[in-house]
């Protein structure tokens, strides 16, 4: 009996034993979280494509200068043909809005032009009317009519490939290639490199590869002759690659200060480059191709010829081209009233302008050093901006 008492306490404390010493179970973890579901993100509108779609709103006349409304009149003049037959891109104005105007204005003189602008028009205000303008003008650089010592940087006329096309990549200007695709047409740097060379589409050569890359930024200028005659050349077309300004890689880089960067600022930094600024120019894949002018010139985007402080260029989605725009600058020599007559492959949107002043030293000066900042108003027919805000 005591045998089996101590067979008992020994099995009662072995297992009281291992009852001691097993380990515990392992909480069971908690279910995971449900995964949150984003709320949905509305989608972002496309911003306004035209002034129509960004809405005008009428604006109080503005008093001109008698000498300015002079010349912004015989602007308006030359430009009225094609205001009373062109389709306007900004979704504002129809051929026969200007139709009276027009013909009013073919009739004033001079004297009256200040009246004319003030009273016979629908000043309007495009969006907030926060305008910001440059300047650009005919530049005269040397050139030869054939290469020559001195003179090896070529001018080119439009080539036959650079066509109207679509494709997944170009939409616009573009060439065909040996499948039938629409493909982008050939950049600066492919262009520099020898892409069009040999197929005679040489107008001139060019000294400097500088001054040639700034008169395409201008879009027409002069070739000063060795004989001393000068040819006018003319913009033609651009291979449809986006303009970049190279000014703003120079401020974004920390080369050049904010507001530093003019024209004559920006020339003597590449003429400091080993390359002589080569590289910095390929970064703007934009190239324009020009045309030799034979009569009055340069030619604006209407194919009349513009004035010097008197044509601005604008993007046509929000300025009819032709339309008279006064604007208030931080720069006075720029404010004033001008007429859209041409247009940039940098100036776009609204109220966005890129003001001619002519050729000569004093217009390279402050063309090159311009950058401004104020407000602009639209000279429109009267009902215009009524219909246009009725659109909305």
């Amino acid at each position: 009996m005591r045998a089996a008492l101590r067979a008992f306490a020994l099995s009662a404390s072995l297992l009281i034993a291992a009852c001691a010493t097993r380990r515990p179970e392992p909480p069971t973890p908690p279910p995971p979280a449900p995964t949150p579901v984003p709320a949905p993100v509305p989608p972002v509108p496309p911003p306004p494509a035209t002034a129509r779609e960004l809405g005008v709103a009428l604006a109080a006349p503005v008093e001109i200068e008698t000498a300015r409304a002079a010349g912004s009149l015989e602007a308006f003049k030359l430009s009225c043909p094609v205001l009373t037959r062109r389709t306007d891109q900004s979704g504002l104005t129809q051929p026969a809005d200007w139709a009276p105007l027009c013909r009013e204005a073919a009739t004033l003189p001079p004297a009256s032009a200040a009246a004319f602008f003030r009273d016979r028009f629908d000043w309007a205000r495009v969006g907030p009317g926060d305008a910001f303008a440059t300047g650009y003008y005919e530049p005269e650089i040397l050139g030869s009519r054939a290469a020559a010592p001195g003179f090896q940087v070529p001018i080119y006329a439009k080539p036959d490939d650079l066509v109207r096309c679509y494709g997944p990549d170009a939409r616009g200007r573009g060439r065909v290639d040996h499948e039938g695709y629409c493909v982008l047409y050939y950049t600066r740097a492919e262009i520099e490199d020898g892409a069009l060379a040999g197929r005679g589409l040489e107008i001139g050569w060019a000294a400097d590869p500088i001054e040639l890359f700034f008169l395409q930024i201008q879009g027409s200028g002069r070739l000063k002759l060795p004989d001393g005659q000068v040819k006018r050349i003319g913009y033609a077309d651009q291979n449809g690659r986006e303009y970049v300004g190279i000014g703003r890689l120079l401020r974004d880089r920390g080369i050049l200060p904010p507001g530093g960067a003019s024209m004559d600022a920006i020339i003597a930094w590449m003429r400091t480059q080993p390359d002589g600024g080569r590289a910095l120019m390929r970064e703007n894949p934009s190239y324009i191709f020009f045309r030799e002018l034979t009569g009055a010139g340069p030619l604006g985007a209407l194919n009349l010829p513009v004035t010097g402080q008197i044509t601005v260029a604008a993007d046509p989605k929000f300025v009819p081209l032709g339309a008279p725009v006064f604007v208030t600058l931080d720069r006075p020599e720029a404010s004033g009233l001008w007429v859209a007559q041409d247009t940039g492959g940098a100036i776009k949107g609204a109220n966005r302008f890129d003001t001619f002043w002519g050729h000569g030293e004093v217009a390279r000066r402050i063309a090159g050093g311009m950058s401004a900042k104020g407000k602009a108003l639209l000279l429109l027919p009267k009902g215009v901006v009524a219909r246009a805000r009725a659109y909305r």
